[in-house]
């Protein structure tokens, strides 16, 4: 690898590395050869979304550094690439991983698409608005690693969808109170109205029994999608395979976290500790298929 690709690289593993998430990025479960490419994608992801959150802005001006974000890559790809731009190093990256691990570029363009919807929707008003935009917000992630990984079928991506889909309407639960002060609600009006739930009521210290109820509902069908995609976990071995049980056992340990605290994340976010890594581990150490 020549050192201007080495050196790019290592910038995208160095924001990954400086980045909190409750999941594994890149982390020293991922087989080696892996590892820089997940963190090109994360790196862009990443700082594409960084751009729809940058609330003090106006929406239309973090539209058009969406659109031009996503104009980078299009340059970067047709070779009309300036390479004196900020993070240039991620689409350096970016272009060789495409190009190496042949991963469609269209998953890049969807991402965009639910990072600008994330700039001007704040409400969903049905379960399968907010479906829609996790298939654009969450799956291709998921697709891009199994690609990264070699593996391109229908049945593995379907499998990848449900698990990538669960774990982002989990963070979006664990996130409810984290959101609601940005000016945002992902829970559906549908499921809100059923219990009972009034937005009003989030201006309280606590949640009220609606919205507790409202969110027993959500996690689970959360946990149907976890289920529904266990699939990909059972089938792919060796470290990767280590990485996606890990995740996903996360997952499910905030969902649970969520429901021994009755909901209740005014009082205490939900979050993955040192505490639970032992547990997780011996879970997939364990792990039998579904």
């Amino acid at each position: 690898m020549n050192p201007q690709l080495a050196g790019a690289y290592a910038h995208c593993e160095a924001l990954a590395r400086s980045h909190y998430e409750n999941f594994p990025v890149a982390s020293w479960l991922l087989p080696r050869r892996m590892r820089p490419h997940v963190a090109a994608i994360y790196a862009f992801a990443r700082l594409a979304d960084d751009i729809a959150d940058e609330g003090e802005r106006s929406a239309a001006d973090r539209i058009a550094d969406l659109d031009r974000w996503e104009s980078r890559l299009t340059a970067a790809l047709d070779g009309s690439f300036v390479s004196g731009e900020p993070h240039a190093e991620v689409f350096v990256a970016l272009r060789q991983s495409i190009q190496e691990c042949h991963l469609p570029v269209s998953l890049f363009h969807d991402l965009l698409s639910a990072f600008r919807q994330d700039v001007t929707v704040t409400r969903y008003r049905t379960w399968d608005d907010l479906m829609d935009y996790c298939r654009r917000s969450a799956n291709p992630v998921g697709r891009l690693v199994l690609r990264v990984a070699g593996y391109d079928s229908a049945d593995m991506d379907a499998a990848s969808d449900a698990v990538c889909t669960a774990l982002q309407l989990t963070n979006f639960w664990q996130d409810l109170e984290v959101d609601w002060r940005k000016g945002r609600v992902y829970l559906p009006e549908s499921l809100r109205i059923g219990s009972g739930a009034r937005e009003q009521d989030l201006a309280a210290p606590r949640l009220t029994r609606e919205w507790r109820d409202a969110l027993r509902d959500a996690t689970a069908r959360t946990r149907e999608r976890f289920r529904a995609g266990r699939a990909v976990c059972d089938r792919i071995g060796g470290r990767l395979g280590w990485e996606l049980r890990a995740t996903w056992l996360g997952g499910m340990r905030i969902l649970d976290k969520l429901e021994s605290g009755d909901f209740d994340v005014f009082v205490h976010r939900p979050t993955l500790t040192s505490a639970d890594v032992p547990l997780i581990l011996w879970r997939a150490a364990v792990w039998t298929r579904g």
